[in-house]
């Protein structure tokens, strides 16, 4: 009994305590029966063992209540989830030093008015009432076993309160050992936007992955680096990494070297460092490796600095895609997979605008005979990725705001990083030729939604004219030159389902290769002589849905003298499309 520490006793006090106490009794009993000290030894005995059991194990347990609930710094927090997964958590963290679990939300009526840990079990519509009364600026979401739909509307409910959310880890990780009950996070968007995920279809993962050459362009990046993820554990047998940047190389082929290192039979990881500008080397790479496929996710998304500067836009999204595609052809690669974006799609940037140029490229050349299977997958925004709105929100509720918002009624199609880079590899599997694919992205969300919810869930309040005493203020910037207000994923309406129901094919017009390598030729003779002007006019004739509502905003453009006089270009439109 006085091995044990009070503070940590749990069920198996009362067992240690019911030995001991009996064992004692038996010997104390046997000895009064010898010596004659009782004439009934036995009712003697269970009453010595009852109270004995009451004092030694009750004493402790009234400690152990009172040692846990001793420290006034504890934070009182409420527990969403009266399962196992709270039950354990309450338990946890009760013997810590941070959190003090003072009441149970669950959304079950069986558990309403029951105790859990001696905490009482409450309706979600008492949360209200709960926060006031006891004070808690914290909520644990104990769902570890929970869909992605059910902790989604469990989070919508959450983020009306001025409280901070966090969750344990999920039950697999906790399982595997690789996470504690206790290890409390803050509550990921990803939770907040994110979809059940649909179960892959083993084939068409393995189909231009297992046991062969695979190339990814672009490998440091978002998408880059969990394509290369998600293609080593499927088990090719050679990963080519090609990265312009050195430390995004370094890091990605650090991570890929960590999994090989807890697998039996790694693939051998290649990391190159280089640009798809230099289409030799391209050529090279291929032959060299022997590359059986080829996912190119090198490009330059972000809207406003490729508006600012155009010809680094053409030659890495336009030049890039070309050089690496033509070098695919020549080489004999079984599959090409160029990841496009929904900007692409009735562009009004130079970034969208390239992209789209890029996948007209891609259809033309599909004309010719070869045997590599072309293909496009485009979708929206990835939660998490370099530049977007949810790391950048997240580091302005931290450093106190303001939250910037281009727009109040801007929105965007939101997807995870592992779900798109899955849905990618299981695209490139379904293509013919020329193939356009398009992810199902679910719904839009509202830029100015998902500020305000993330802003309440990390325990802060909006500050604004009905909350002038607030926490955290929402400025709203106006949109960026180029900047749309919805993004589109199809140009037409021409759709049709494949093997996978997240993944559409779409048929699109598309210009022949003549008048494509005619643009083409155009496009290089202008980045010859850096004409943006001239640059600017190709991009609105070969890209018909091309809109943009500025002119040419390149920073040096504008800063050579006269080239603030410069006209907005116009169209001419003086070639035909093929339609698909």
């Amino acid at each position: 009994l006085y091995a044990s520490i009070v503070r940590y006793t749990g069920l198996t006090l009362l067992y240690v305590g019911m030995k001991a106490t009996f064992f004692v009794t038996a010997a104390l009993m046997a000895v009064s029966s010898l010596a004659g000290f009782s004439s009934a030894p036995i009712r003697v005995g269970i009453v010595f063992w009852a109270f004995s059991l009451i004092l030694i194990v009750g004493g402790r347990v009234a400690a152990r209540m009172f040692l846990s609930r001793r420290n006034p710094d504890r934070e009182p927090v409420i527990v969403y989830g009266a399962g196992q997964g709270g039950a354990q958590l309450i338990s946890a963290l009760v013997d810590g030093d941070d959190y003090l679990p003072v009441a149970l939300i669950d959304d079950n009526p069986m558990y309403f008015g029951k105790r859990i840990h001696e905490l009482k079990v409450y309706s979600p519509d008492e949360l209200g009432r709960l926060i006031k009364t006891t004070q808690s600026r914290r909520i644990l979401l104990a769902l570890p076993s929970a869909s992605r739909r059910a902790r989604r509307k469990v989070l919508e409910r959450l983020s009306e309160f001025p409280v901070r959310v966090m969750t344990m880890p999920d039950v697999r990780d906790i399982v595997t050992g690789k996470a504690r009950v206790d290890d409390i996070s803050d509550v990921e968007v990803k939770e907040l936007l994110g979809r059940d995920p649909v179960p892959p279809i083993q084939q068409l993962l393995d189909s231009c992955i297992k046991g062969k050459n695979v190339l990814v362009t672009g490998a440091g990046g978002s998408i880059g680096a969990e394509l290369c993820r998600q293609i080593f554990k499927l088990r090719p047998a050679k990963l080519v990494l090609l990265e312009l940047s050195e430390n995004a190389l370094y890091r990605v082929e650090r991570r890929l070297r960590k999994q090989a290192s807890k697998m039996a039979a790694p693939c051998e990881i290649v990391p190159l460092l280089g640009s798809v500008h230099h289409k030799r080397r391209m050529f090279e790479i291929m032959r060299a490796f022997g590359i059986q496929s080829v996912y190119h996710a090198a490009a330059y998304k972000h809207v406003p600095i490729v508006e600012q500067n155009l010809f680094e836009g053409i030659h890495n999204n336009i030049f890039g895609t070309w050089y690496t595609m033509q070098a695919a052809i020549d080489a004999d690669v079984e599959s090409f997979v160029l990841i496009s974006t929904d900007k692409a799609v009735n562009p009004t940037s130079v970034m969208g605008a390239t992209k789209r140029f890029a996948e007209l490229v891609l259809q033309a050349h599909n004309e010719l005979d070869h045997s590599t299977r072309i293909c496009m997958v485009r979708f929206g925004n990835v939660l998490e990725s370099s530049g977007s709105v949810v790391p950048l929100f997240k580091e302005q509720i931290r450093s106190g705001g303001p939250v910037t918002v281009t727009h109040r009624d801007i929105v965007r199609y939101f997807m995870t990083i592992p779900e798109a880079a899955q849905l990618v590899i299981q695209a490139g599997a379904m293509a013919h030729g020329g193939d356009v694919f398009v992810l199902d992205m679910g719904k839009p969300v509202k830029i100015d939604d998902l500020a305000r919810r993330m802003i309440n869930l990390m325990g802060c309040t909006v500050r604004d004219d009905d909350n002038p005493d607030g926490d955290i203020e929402i400025q709203y910037t106006g949109l960026r030159p180029a900047e749309k207000l919805y993004e589109e994923l199809l140009i037409g309406s021409n759709v049709s389902g494949t093997e996978h129901p997240r993944i559409l094919r779409a048929d699109e017009d598309y210009l022949s290769l003549d008048v494509l390598s005619r643009y083409l030729r155009d496009l290089e003779a202008a980045s010859e002589v850096l004409n943006y002007a001239h640059a600017r006019d190709v991009l609105l004739n070969a890209v018909l849905e091309y809109t943009p509502d500025n002119g040419v905003d390149d920073l040096v453009w504008l800063n050579q003298a006269g080239a603030q006089s410069g006209q907005p270009s116009e169209r001419v439109v003086d070639f035909p499309r093929k339609p698909n």
